[in-house]
């Protein structure tokens, strides 16, 4: 089975959204490989090192709350 990372990279990062604390900083729970693409696509910082949280970029930041709005949140609410 081969997997669409962009669709994996796309949940990651709402889910990252999820965990907002600090105005731009999200637990960093999940896939590293996932963590290095969204790094490399620039929407977060470096997520290398012992801090347990990783810093969105300003593109990155966007880009998760409007996904996490597509795929989390009601529209009936």
């Amino acid at each position: 089975m081969e997997f669409d990372t962009d669709k994996i990279d796309d949940a990651t990062l709402a889910l990252l959204f999820l965990t907002l604390h600090d105005r731009t900083r999200a637990w960093k729970g999940h896939d590293w490989n996932t963590l290095d693409r969204l790094h490399d696509k620039g929407l977060i910082e470096n997520p290398a090192g012992k801090v347990q949280s990783v810093v969105f970029t300003d593109e990155g930041l966007r880009r998760a709350k409007d996904l996490f709005e597509t795929m989390f949140v009601r529209k009936d609410a």
